[in-house]
């Protein structure tokens, strides 16, 4: 996400200097680092941690952005930062809660909602510095405006959808989110053309998640499902069955609505048992996702009508 803390003295110089220059480089300097790869909070090992840390760099990115409106690599930050905050520590206390109070369920979805539209124009901010007219093309049609978009861009491409599906499943009941969702699937299947091996399967990973929202608007349930699974096995393909995610999705987005118990359990099962020592760079993630698995193994005889199946049957 964002390293900030080594590059806290460049910051500092940059307050008290009093030169708008030598200001503006150490922000942009900063910008930089934040948008670089190998980040200090995707590698951490605590995620209620980084969850108490990040409002503060979200806002210090703010801030910086203030003095740079049209810095990308602060922009990127931003969006990402926002939208994995609001993932991560907003939107899954909203399903938590929701078994204990529908009030404070629906203050926290509207509060995650707000969140990825924030982050989402931040994305859209960046495009637009790389490609000026880019929001009022998409209105038109979303993949023309998007093929001027190039491959060094993938990543907006994704975080600025990422944001603004999120935005739309936090959004169940407003017709005009919903509508969107379109455009949201132009934006990964561009990054797709550009680069599919991106991030190591998350773009057919975020495919699986879009198909699941549209299969219950229009599309018939066996067309969906089967293209679900094409999805999870190219995102499976490319990330050597290393993303805790992709099984949390898949289970999901897919043995939930075809109420296969076993496979459920069995796909979780499987998020769990991937080390997150092993793969340092991705700790963080892998520590969500496997948090995910555990509430959802939890409510297993909530999300399925039939029992277990008896030993040597099938559900």
């Amino acid at each position: 996400m964002m390293p900030f803390y080594h590059s806290t003295a460049i910051l500092l110089i940059a307050l008290v200097s009093g030169g708008c220059s030598i200001k503006k480089i150490a922000v942009n300097k900063l910008g930089n680092a934040l948008a670089s790869s190998g980040t200090t909070f995707e590698g951490d090992d605590d995620p209620d941690l980084v969850g108490e840390s990040l409002p503060f760099a979200l806002k210090l990115m703010e801030s910086l952005l203030a003095e740079s409106p049209r810095h990308t690599g602060l922009l990127l930050a931003t969006a990402s930062g926002f939208t994995e905050y609001s993932y991560a520590f907003v939107g899954q206390r909203a399903e938590r809660a929701l078994t204990e109070s529908v009030e404070e369920s629906n203050v926290l979805r509207a509060r995650s909602r707000r969140l990825y539209l924030r982050a989402r124009a931040y994305g859209m901010r960046a495009l637009e510095v790389r490609y000026t007219g880019l929001g009022a093309a998409l209105d038109r049609d979303p993949p023309t405006a998007l093929a001027r978009v190039r491959k060094r861009d993938v990543p907006l491409l994704y975080w600025t959808a990422a944001a603004h599906g999120l935005a739309i499943s936090a959004s169940k009941d407003d017709t005009e989110m919903i509508a969107q969702l379109p455009i949201v699937e132009a934006f990964v299947r561009r990054a797709m053309e550009l680069d599919e091996t991106w991030n190591e399967g998350v773009l057919p990973e975020f495919l699986i998640n879009i198909e699941a929202a549209r299969s219950g608007v229009s599309v018939a349930a066996a067309e969906s499902q089967a293209r679900i699974g094409r999805y999870y096995e190219q995102a499976l393909r490319l990330s050597g069955g290393q993303r805790a995610s992709l099984f949390v999705s898949y289970a999901e987005n897919s043995a939930i609505p075809a109420q296969k118990r076993d496979q459920f359990q069995e796909l979780l099962e499987r998020a769990l048992r991937i080390d997150p020592e092993q793969h340092p760079a991705t700790r963080l993630s892998t520590l969500i996702a496997q948090r995910r698995a555990r509430w959802l193994l939890g409510r297993i005889d909530e999300l399925f009508l039939e029992g277990p199946a008896p030993a040597g049957k099938e559900n």
